[in-house]
């Protein structure tokens, strides 16, 4: 084609470049197991190159790319002529999948009751259907105390009218109400009608108030218009600012900041009752929290471990604010931590579970998000939905997923536990050997984080920059490929920390290659030697 006819880069152009910069915007054409083929010109004849995968598609590949199993669903399905597309119909797949997924939820949290599925095509997509559910969960319980609250004000009226109650002077004090000169405590129907215009108004104040979002600092929950406003990282979250929910972020190491927010953002809602012949004022809590967002682990934060702590913390706020737990499970979910929701080990229950990435089997684009019983709200499912969610193909690829998991009395997840803490052995030996080249080794299971030193003043002036730039786990990143035929990345807002989430297929040769090759990375660093870095083939 003539070079002047020729059609730019449309596909995100400016992350291409900045991938080219590191090395990383390479061609795969095949993949396998650990394994993907990347493309690459060699004397005029194009070759593949094998690639062991560490970065499973951000932990979508607990099986690996195309497993044999799934493959022959796929096609099954493909040849059945499967409908994809029938919506509004009976999916009796979609039934039986979260009737599987209550099944394994409710063995590994002990609840006791059914969790509803509402189904989507991403994790950020099953973390706004949380959110979406938990406002209208929100919006509805205290439309129902509003009617409640103007209820018995009628009530107050004809009591107070009757004479069978007297409304005190301390009920108007409470109420910065003065009671309207000519009234005393045996009538008082203007005074009366004077209190419940203040509670009327007090009580409209806090209804109009945003509802409050909590999330850690550092998490990632997605980059659509309401998730991007529930994830930590600045750079994703202050453009849209404007467009967002108001999330309060909550520190680790800080127990008391939980306290402190509940009394910041607490309220009470206003109500007069007629008690023993005496007019009372009576206080709801205010439902302002709308739902608090935790992921076990951060993914996109550095693979980093919630602790047991923080969680019991969370577990107590929602308990005492009445604020539902949605727990991100999207990257740590499905077995990769060695069971279905990495939130069980710490024995974190969820009003909410967000699943999706490995659910899909690498095959399919599903996710799911998961509300128990007792917040259900039926109405959701008319005023939300999906084209592309609960079709058959991809329900069915998610029944094959979880029967491998349970396959074998859960055989899945103990290789998951096994083979990550193989590979976690091998990590901590290179940072037992480069204590001044790596800062840390965490995780659990088969999503592990390794993170290098702070280079950003390092005497390699490259080395320097592009820590300043940010771009140093994409360099690294880009010599384990190039040097060792090692694919991972750095995580999102974290990016001195690579990610290692290979597949349970991963072996003792694999974890290896991983050692020798990130060996190599440090006395790289450590010799200050980036002309020895190999960003190229």
């Amino acid at each position: 084609m003539n070079s002047e006819n020729a059609v730019p880069e449309l596909a995100e152009p400016n992350l291409r470049a900045l991938l080219a910069t590191a090395g990383l915007d390479v061609e795969y054409v095949r993949a396998e197991g650990n394994t993907l083929y990347r493309r690459s010109e060699t004397g005029g004849e194009s070759v593949e190159i094998p690639v062991l995968d560490c970065a499973g598609g951000y932990g979508s590949l607990m099986f690996g790319h195309n497993h044999p199993e799934l493959l022959a669903v796929a096609r099954r399905l493909l040849d059945d002529h499967t409908p994809v597309h029938a919506q509004f119909s009976s999916h009796p797949y979609a039934n039986s999948l979260a009737a599987e997924l209550n099944r394994i939820v409710r063995r590994e949290t002990g609840s006791e009751e059914w969790y509803f599925a509402t189904f989507a095509n991403s994790g950020a997509e099953a973390v706004e259907a949380a959110v979406k559910h938990a406002e209208l969960d929100r919006v509805l319980r205290l439309a129902e105390l509003t009617e409640k609250i103007e209820a018995t004000g009628d009530q107050v009226r004809a009591a107070v009218d009757s004479g069978a109650a007297v409304l005190p002077d301390e009920v108007l004090t409470r109420l910065g109400v003065e009671r309207p000169a000519g009234t005393g405590a045996a009538g008082g129907a203007d005074a009366v009608e004077a209190a419940l215009a203040k509670i009327t108004e007090e009580n409209a104040r806090l209804r109009a108030k945003a509802p409050v979002f909590l999330a850690l600092e550092g998490g990632f929950h997605g980059k659509l218009m309401g998730s991007v406003q529930l994830t930590h990282n600045a750079g994703y979250r202050e453009p849209f600012a404007a467009l967002g929910v108001r999330t309060r972020f909550v520190p680790d190491g800080r127990p008391e900041a939980l306290e402190e927010i509940l009394k910041e953002e607490g309220a009470t809602l206003l109500q007069l009752v007629v008690e023993d012949g005496l007019v009372r004022v009576v206080e709801h809590p205010h439902p302002v929290f709308c739902a608090f967002l935790v992921e076990p682990i951060q993914g996109e934060g550095g693979i980093r471990p919630l602790s047991k702590e923080l969680a019991r913390s969370i577990q107590a706020f929602g308990e005492a604010a009445d604020c539902p737990v949605v727990i991100d499970e999207v990257q740590s979910g499905m077995g990769r931590t060695g069971a279905l929701l990495a939130s069980s080990h710490l024995g974190l229950r969820g009003d909410y579970y967000a699943l999706a990435k490995s659910l899909g089997g690498g095959l399919a684009k599903a996710s799911v998000m998961l509300v128990r019983e007792s917040r259900y709200r039926p109405q959701f499912e008319l005023v939300h939905s999906s084209t592309f969610a609960k079709d058959s193909f991809s329900c069915h690829i998610a029944l094959k997923v979880l029967e491998l998991l349970e396959a074998d009395d859960g055989r899945a997840y103990r290789q998951a536990t096994e083979r990550g803490a193989a590979l976690h052995g091998a990590l901590e030996r290179v940072r037992a050997a480069f204590p001044d080249v790596v800062k840390d080794v965490r995780g659990k299971g088969l999503m592990l984080g390794f993170e290098f030193q702070d280079q950003s003043l390092a005497d390699d002036e490259t080395i320097a920059g592009a820590a300043g730039t940010g771009m140093f786990g994409y360099v690294i990143a880009g010599h384990l490929l190039h040097a060792h035929g090692i694919r991972t990345f750095p995580t999102a807002s974290a990016t001195n920390t690579l990610r290692f989430e290979p597949s349970v297929l991963l072996t003792d040769d694999e974890i290896g290659r991983i050692e020798k090759a990130l060996t190599d990375a440090c006395e790289i660093l450590r010799a200050q030697a980036s002309d020895r870095l190999v960003t190229s083939s």
